[in-house]
């Protein structure tokens, strides 16, 4: 190589990042002769519904998933939450989601019984075991939002279906007089709902599946002798302590019941990989969330009940709680013998139950014996 030709080829990069600089330059002057431009994307609104009363701490917890959806996607989503009744009754919800009258809503699965009584497994009963956390754990790890999705595909439910919100142990029921034993459920005209339905039954209760707003103004009116529905706080806020001063605690009849969020299906699978994935996340957070202030907030009115208001409560005697058993045995054998799908379902939550629960049973300590050392209270020592 000469060293003419040498020059030559140093200069053309230099002249080619000369062109380039020249063309850059006159593109950022022509641009700058416009104004800027920002698009800002519309919010995608969704009108909710539940399916409890606006006072009830259920539906708080519905506001509560809707808060946390709405402020982790900067108001790119925002999801409004009315009371049950607002646009249809509480039972009418999932019909309402999946033809689209409703953008979502946050119920309980056993409130479908009526179209698969599967679906109360996901609440009702005695669950082989499993507390409502590990039926969570079930459902997510084991097989039940596969089973849960199939079952409303077999319906024609156009819905995307979100479990969370481990619920306590509910109480055996609201009565006028304490229930010592499995006689004294005869005859008792009873709410419940879910697959409770047939173990009160089965118990001798005549039963009404009566929506949460409407149980204390039939156990006014006499419509009913007694009742469930929840917790203490939903217990109060409903009015329970105003119609009944007996409360039985511990029950196998909903002992591991969670809520559900629904949302439309063509409503949610058109929204962007982003909204999906913090509505995945805020249905983790919620979880957690409602699971705390549920501790809160239960005791604080499970004791106020007592103290201030006069209600008496007992744990639910064992020969109940062996009969209610007894009574689920019955209603598993006829329940699997004439839907399939219902067999399905609790064969695969046993499979998930007879290794989990068995850890769990294995493992956790007995609370209790550290809480009476602390709190129970211990006789004088007697003086020598």
């Amino acid at each position: 190589m000469d060293q003419k030709s040498s020059k030559a080829s140093v200069a053309q990069p230099s002249r080619r990042k000369f062109l380039s600089k020249a063309v850059a330059g006159a593109a950022g002057a022509a641009a700058a002769g416009f104004p800027m431009i920002s698009v800002a994307q519309s919010p995608i609104s969704m009108r909710w519904q539940s399916t409890w009363p606006a006072k009830d701490i259920f539906h708080e917890y519905a506001l509560d998933f809707a808060k946390k959806v709405n402020d982790m996607s900067g108001g790119k989503l925002k999801i409004e939450v009315l009371p049950a009744g607002a646009v249809v009754k509480a039972f009418d919800l999932l019909d309402a989601v999946s033809k689209g009258t409703l953008d979502g809503g946050h119920g309980v699965v056993a409130y479908w019984y009526g179209k698969n009584s599967a679906v109360a497994l996901w609440g009702s009963g005695p669950a082989f075991g499993m507390d409502p956390n590990m039926v969570l754990a079930w459902h997510y790890y084991g097989g039940g939002k596969e089973l849960l999705d199939e079952i409303y595909k077999s319906l024609n439910l156009d819905v995307q279906s979100f479990l969370y919100g481990p619920m306590p142990t509910q109480p055996f029921g609201w009565f006028k007089k304490p229930v010592t034993k499995p006689e004294d459920v005869k005859g008792v005209k009873f709410r419940t709902v879910g697959l409770a339905v047939d173990i009160y039954k089965d118990m001798g209760a005549a039963v009404n599946p009566l929506p949460g707003g409407e149980i204390v103004p039939a156990l006014d009116r006499g419509l009913i002798d007694a009742a469930e529905f929840n917790n203490a706080t939903s217990d109060r806020l409903l009015g329970f302590p105003d119609v009944a001063k007996v409360c039985m605690l511990q029950s196998f009849h909903q002992s591991s019941e969670q809520f559900e969020i629904l949302f439309n299906k063509k409503k949610y699978d058109a929204l962007p990989a982003d909204l999906k994935a913090i509505i995945k996340y805020a249905v983790e957070a919620a979880s957690a969330d409602m699971s705390w202030k549920a501790i809160d907030r239960y005791s604080t009115d499970y004791l106020e009940m007592a103290e201030k208001q006069g209600v008496k409560f007992y744990k639910t005697p064992d020969s109940i709680l062996r009969r209610q058993l007894e009574a689920w045995d019955k209603v598993m054998a006829a329940k699997e013998a004439e839907n399939p799908t219902f067999k399905k379902v609790n064969d695969s939550m046993r499979a998930f139950a007879a290794r989990a629960a068995r850890w769990q049973n294995d493992t956790l300590v007995d609370y209790k014996m550290a809480y009476n050392h602390f709190f129970a209270k211990r006789p004088a020592a007697k003086k020598s």
